[in-house]
């Protein structure tokens, strides 16, 4: 939002927003398939991580669907790499939603 009000032409901060956001979700997904003990204990430890965990053994990829949410969105795509989801899937589902996200936020301004 910051870099429209300094005149950023839309593409470009849509861009580098959605391109933000899906290396953040990429590396969450990478911290949770490769650090797998340390992140299933984590978050079982908290109640969101624990939802996100019983969501994501439950539904799978349907899940993934709910990873654009502020609170949540995170906890899900690391529950994707503990539970060895595709990559190729993941990054789909889950990217296509953030650029989504940043799209509907730019038609609201």
């Amino acid at each position: 939002m910051l870099a429209l009000t300094n005149d950023m032409p839309l593409l470009h901060a849509m861009f580098f927003a959605s391109l933000g956001n899906i290396l953040a979700i990429t590396a969450n997904y990478w911290f949770g398939y490769w650090l797998y003990e340390k992140t299933k204990t984590k978050l079982k430890a908290s109640k969101t991580g624990r939802k996100s965990l019983a969501c994501g053994n439950k539904y799978g990829y349907l899940a993934l669907l709910f990873s654009w949410l502020p609170v949540v969105g995170d906890p899900l795509t690391l529950v994707a790499g503990v539970l060895r989801l595709k990559f190729v899937w993941f990054l789909l589902v889950a990217g296509s939603l953030r650029v989504a996200r940043y799209y509907l936020l730019s038609l609201m301004l």
